[in-house]
């Protein structure tokens, strides 16, 4: 196929705006860039800016779309190993918090979408996140006869949501939290997914010895 320079200079000149205007975001807010600093950092006359994006809001879904996380995030889950639940769940967990680490800036992005604009965007994102999930969903499925009878979308969400939770307050507090809080912190919060916080009750645990002892004949 023959190149088409038309096209390809259009591509560079939008991924230059995408670039300058998420540099920008992340430093200073979506209500303090204006759509005149974005031109300049992409070294671009501010009118031809309104050829690749009608807005600035237009500008900020793109960024938000092509430069959140999910795109790492979502494909190293569905490629997480294990041969039974707990070692999918340590591998999928361990991933998810990895490639989360490697994107602090990602924080201030989902903050402007969260308080900027109420979660607007929000249905756009997760159309594109839904077939990734999915797949999410048939790996766990694999392991359904080990798991309580709850919804699976669900308990990706519970997943995908605790482990969030995870990275966040270590962003946030990690020089605040005592020792105590910190040590085997990420096996804590896979073993308080896999088994919860509560003891089993002494009915469960009856349960669970008459289940497992052989019949007699």
């Amino acid at each position: 196929m023959i190149d088409d320079p038309v096209i390809s200079r259009t591509d560079r000149t939008r991924r230059a705006i995408l670039e300058a205007a998420y540099t920008l975001f992340i430093s200073q807010g979506y209500a303090a860039t204006s759509m005149r600093q974005v031109a300049e950092r992409a070294g671009l006359a501010l009118g031809s800016i309104y050829n690749h994006f009608a807005s600035k809001e237009d500008i900020f879904s793109s960024v938000l779309i092509d430069r959140h996380p999910y795109h790492q995030i979502l494909p190293h889950l569905t490629e997480a190993r294990g041969n039974t639940m707990d070692e999918f769940v340590r591998d999928a967990a361990s991933r998810l918090v990895d490639e989360l680490e490697k994107r602090p800036e990602f924080l201030n992005l989902m903050l402007i979408e969260l308080v900027e604009f109420k979660g607007k965007h929000a249905p756009l994102l997760f159309e594109k996140i839904f077939p990734d999930i999915q797949i999410l969903i048939g790996r766990m499925a694999v392991f359904q006869d080990d798991l309580r009878p709850i919804p699976l979308p669900m308990m990706i969400r519970a997943f995908i949501g605790m482990f969030f939770s995870y990275f966040l307050t270590g962003l946030l507090l990690k020089d605040l939290m005592p020792p105590a809080m910190q040590e085997n912190s990420l096996e804590t919060f896979v073993n308080i997914f896999l088994n919860g916080i509560k003891q089993p009750s002494q009915a469960e645990n009856e349960l669970s010895t008459h289940s497992s002892t052989p019949e007699t004949l």
